[in-house]
C-alpha cells in the first residue's frame, strides 16, 4: 500500500507538470495579447509585455512559471485584477471555498440519493417503480445542468417565488437547493444507473444464491453481500465525477451569480488573463487527482480482495 501510494504520488507530480505545459503552451498559440484594446498602442502592448516577462522565449516563460509555483508563488493578475496576486483573487473572500463547497454538496447528494435509487430499482426489477426510475435517471442524463437550472429558476423563483431568484453568496439554505439541485441531478441519476446495473450482476452471483440458501435475510443479503461489490464501479466513476461536478460548477455559479471561484476563471479566459487561467488549471487539476488517488485507496477498503500493487502492472 505505501510503495503504492509513494508511485501514485510520483505519478501525480509528472501529470501535474504536463497538465502545466499543454496549458501554458495551448493558451500562448492563441493570436493575440491579454494587453489589446482598441486604445493600446504595439509601444504600450511592447511595454506591457516586458513588465511581466511576456517578450522572453516560451521556454523561459514556463521555466518561470514552473520554478514560481514550487516556491507557491502563482503570480500577478495582468488584467481582470492588473497587479493583484493570483492568490488573493482564487482564495480570498472565500471563492475557492465556496466552489468546492459547493461541488462536494453536490456530489454528496448524489452518492446519498443515487445508490439507494439505484438498489431500489435493481431489488424491484421488472415492476412498475423498476420502470419508473429508469425512466427518470435516463431522463436525468439526458438533460443538461444549465437547461435544468433555467427551469428551477423559471419555475420556483420566477413563477412560484418559493426561492430566491439570485443566490448570491449563499448565505441561507433556500439559496442551496436550486444550485445544488442543478449540479448533482445528473450525477445522481448516473450513480443510479450504475448501482442498478452493478447490483443485478452482483445478485445473480452464486455466493448471493448460496447465502439466499442459507436462509440470509434479503435486507442483509442486499446491503451486506450484495451492495458492497457493487460499489466498485461506482467508486470507480466517483474519480472523473470529482472532476465533472467542480467544473460543471462554474456554470451553475455563473446561473445563480454566485461569486465562487468559476466566475473568475470564465473571465480569466474572455479576457485572457494568462496567469489566472495557468492557476485555476493548475488548482483544479491537483484537486482532481488527490481525489482520484483517495478513490483509488477506497478500493482497498470496500473489497480488501483487491491489491493496489498489482493495479499498475
Amino acid at each position: 500500500m505505501l510503495w503504492y501510494i509513494i508511485k501514485r504520488i510520483g505519478a501525480s507530480i509528472v501529470t501535474l507538470f504536463l497538465i502545466l505545459g499543454i496549458t501554458f503552451f495551448l493558451m500562448n498559440m492563441v493570436p493575440g495579447s491579454p494587453f489589446l484594446t482598441e486604445k493600446s498602442t504595439p509601444e504600450q502592448i511592447a511595454l506591457a509585455n516586458a513588465k511581466y516577462g511576456l517578450d522572453k522565449p516560451l521556454l523561459v516563460q514556463f521555466k518561470n512559471y514552473v520554478v514560481n509555483y514550487l516556491q507557491g508563488d502563482l503570480g500577478v493578475s495582468l488584467k481582470m485584477q492588473e497587479g493583484t496576486p493570483v492568490k488573493d483573487i482564487l482564495f480570498g473572500q472565500g471563492k475557492f471555498q465556496l466552489s468546492i463547497k459547493l461541488g462536494l454538496i453536490s456530489l454528496l447528494v448524489a452518492v446519498i440519493i443515487g445508490i439507494p435509487l439505484g438498489c431500489i430499482a435493481a431489488y424491484n426489477r421488472g415492476k412498475w417503480l423498476d420502470g419508473f426510475l429508469r425512466v427518470m435517471t435516463t431522463v436525468g442524463v439526458a438533460i443538461p445542468t444549465f437547461v435544468l437550472a433555467t427551469l428551477l429558476l423559471a419555475l420556483f423563483a420566477v413563477k412560484l417565488q418559493w426561492l430566491p431568484t439570485l443566490s448570491g453568496s449563499l448565505t441561507s439554505p433556500k439559496e442551496y437547493i436550486m444550485p445544488i439541485i442543478s449540479l448533482s441531478f445528473y450525477y445522481m441519476c448516473y450513480i443510479a444507473k450504475l448501482t442498478r446495473t452493478s447490483m443485478l450482476d452482483a445478485i445473480n452471483q452464486d455466493y448471493i444464491r448460496t447465502a439466499r440458501a442459507k436462509g440470509v435475510t434479503t435486507r442483509t443479503l442486499i446491503i451486506k453481500h450484495a451492495l458492497r461489490n457493487s460499489l466498485i464501479p461506482v467508486i470507480t466513476y466517483l474519480g472523473p465525477v470529482i472532476a465533472g461536478i467542480i467544473t460543471g460548477s462554474f456554470v451553475i455559479e455563473s446561473t445563480f451569480s454566485i461569486p465562487g471561484l468559476g466566475k473568475y476563471f470564465v473571465q480569466s479566459v474572455l479576457s485572457r488573463d494568462y496567469t489566472v487561467i495557468m492557476a485555476t488549471t493548475f488548482v483544479l487539476s491537483s484537486l482532481v487527482i488527490i481525489m482520484n488517488l483517495f478513490v483509488d485507496i477506497a478500493y482497498k477498503i470496500v473489497d480488501p480482495r483487491i491489491t493496489l500493487s498489482s493495479q499498475e502492472d
